[in-house]
């Protein structure tokens, strides 16, 4: 009698050596990871442990992060560089926008600012005083020289002298003249001005400087009052202090009393630098109406927001018709760059002071998510509502695809050597998670639960603020003190092979090098069911290559979990599959 003969398996080997991240859709790419923990592209194609991470210590009441030429933060209401606490106090608590204009630190919402090359100049960017006592109300020029009293009448007058001074009321509005001998006629009398005097002991000069646009109410004349120029400030401790404004009175006097001078910036959301001007946002109430708008400052100059002297440097204020809040701002490619939920907003600066604003009805950034804006490369990234996106000016791609279908949002970003960071919470868990997008490669990775307040480029380091601790982390590890132990892992989405017939997994092998003393171990689940089960674990001495084998039973799928401590580089994972027929 003769035994049939059996027919062997057929066995196939499948190799992944190109590792792509993490990967939480419903069938993840091959090489690609439903979950990570503290892992990195920066060896790819392999799998590694991310760089560790230095521990700057701990910020009590940490308000913000700002990378100049050197690391900027505000730590319980007091500015500090680093390291050095400077004049700026009693800053307000709570969380700041701060920008870099120059060699300008700029605080917001306090308005405050600080020269980082000049440490005694700094203060708040508005400034109001009220002034009281003897007032005296003279004609000059711009420059600030008396001119003399006008004469006044309601005609001409019949015999004036040469350079004499008339104020004529005939026409829609009092026009100064001054009599001109060699012309034989009456000439109007341009580029007059108030002086306006008062002892105010120097107070005037160290608040305002000339051509500020300020404010000024209480002045004997009505026409003074309103919206004014400085046209020149001066005075002191030995002599009474003045300020020149444009505006016409029939004759000098003086008179006790009181005049109020206020510059103000406006209320602004979002603000942002781009060539040499401050840029912002405002959608709702101002103290005064609503609007809708977005302002500059005059160039150069960012205390100043109503300074219009009919020049190319001037102020700028332009109102927005689309519908929303603004959510975020930022310059891109020199360019103040604004954005509602469904579109952005964008300004062409001209040269001449003829500026451009330019609307795109597209996705733009997530309500609560402004912090998310972030330039890497030429490139800008930022959270919508329902992607994360990357904007090179055209329309917006999403790039999140291996996100998964979980909604995230209060997300934060920072960037560096082509990476960007993105701190984010689940939205229905209220679970926070760091994940890090290498943007040349096209590859996420979920790095741990990080909830960070800020990031801050400074030199070649990123660095990030606890918002649960406080505490200040060097992102690359160059500064601070390093990490002693890393835990990390690498969860497989489910492995089906996707065949037909009857199929199993008879052998796995993961190609690996250790650091000495790094640890990694080995767990496989079933068919999506039970508890997680060991089935490796290896311990390395010295530095080295290690291959581990591992033998699964039967099922229809599975998972396969690495984890370890220490660092490690996957550089391969082969699997034997072997397959049957249909029945």
């Amino acid at each position: 009698m003769l035994f049939p003969n059996l027919r062997p398996s057929k066995q196939r080997r499948v190799i992944t050596d190109v590792f792509t991240g993490y990967d939480n859709r419903p069938r993840a790419a091959d090489g690609a990871f439903s979950d990570t923990w503290n892992l990195s592209s920066r060896q790819y194609p392999l799998l590694c442990t991310r760089l560790p991470r230095g521990r700057l210590g701990t910020i009590e009441a940490p308000g913000g992060l700002l990378g100049k030429d050197a690391l900027c933060r505000v730590e319980r209401g007091t500015l500090y560089v680093n390291d050095l606490a400077t004049p700026v106090t009693g800053l307000v608590p709570g969380q700041k926008r701060m920008l870099s204009m120059g060699a300008y630190v700029l605080i917001f919402p306090d308005k405050v600012y600080y020269n980082t090359e000049d440490p005694a100049d700094y203060g708040s960017m508005e400034a109001d005083l009220t002034l009281e006592g003897e007032i005296a109300y003279s004609l000059c020029d711009e420059e600030g020289k008396a001119i003399g009293d006008p004469l006044t009448g309601e005609t001409e007058p019949e015999e004036p002298a040469n350079a004499a001074l008339w104020l004529d009321p005939s026409g829609t509005g009092a026009v100064l003249r001054q009599y001109s001998a060699a012309q034989g006629c009456w000439v109007e009398l341009t580029g007059v001005c108030t002086r306006i005097c008062f002892q105010s002991l120097g107070r005037v000069p160290a608040l305002f400087s000339r051509y500020d646009g300020v404010e000024l109410s209480g002045a004997a004349a009505e026409s003074l009052n309103g919206e004014k120029i400085l046209y020149a400030v001066g005075g002191g401790e030995n002599e009474n202090d003045y300020i020149v404004i444009a505006g016409l009175i029939e004759q000098g006097f003086s008179r006790q009393g009181s005049i109020r001078l206020r510059r103000r910036l406006p209320e602004m959301d979002y603000v942002c630098e781009a060539q040499n001007r401050l840029w912002g946002c405002r959608y709702g109430n101002d103290g005064e109406k609503n609007v809708n708008e977005i302002y500059a400052s005059a160039l150069g100059d960012f205390k100043n927001f109503r300074q219009f002297l009919g020049l190319s440097t001037d102020s700028w204020a332009a109102s927005v018709g689309s519908d929303g809040q603004w959510t975020g701002a930022v310059n891109y490619l020199g360019r103040p760059t604004f954005f509602k939920e469904k579109s952005i907003h964008q300004v062409s600066v001209s040269a001449g002071g003829a500026h451009r604003l330019e609307e795109t009805v597209c996705r733009g950034v997530q309500k609560g998510s402004g912090a998310s804006l972030q330039v890497v490369g030429e490139s800008l990234y930022y959270k919508s509502s329902g992607a994360v996106c990357v904007w090179q000016g055209g329309f917006p791609q999403p790039i999140s695809a291996a996100l998964g279908e979980k909604a995230y949002d209060s997300a934060v970003g920072g960037g560096i050597d082509g990476l960007y960071y993105l701190s984010m919470r689940d939205t229905a868990s209220g679970e926070w998670s760091l994940f890090c997008y290498d943007t040349e490669r096209g590859i996420w990775y979920r790095e741990d639960d990080l909830h960070a307040l800020c990031f801050a480029a400074a030199g070649n380091e990123l660095y990030a603020l606890n918002a649960d601790t406080g505490e200040l982390l060097a992102m690359r590890g160059s500064a601070g003190t390093p990490e002693t132990s890393l835990h990390w892992r690498a969860e497989t989405g489910l492995l089906d092979y996707r065949t037909p017939d009857r199929k199993y997994v008879s052998r796995y092998t993961l190609t690996l090098r250790m650091a000495a003393g790094s640890r990694l171990r080995l767990w496989l689940r079933y068919d999506s069911e039970g508890d997680w089960e060991k089935c490796g674990e290896v311990e390395l001495i010295g530095n080295g290559t290690a291959v581990i084998p591992v033998r699964p039973r039967r099922c229809d799928h599975l998972q396969l979990r690495i984890e370890g401590e220490g660092e490690c580089k996957i550089c391969a994972l082969t699997r034997i599959l072997e397959t049957g027929g249909d029945l």
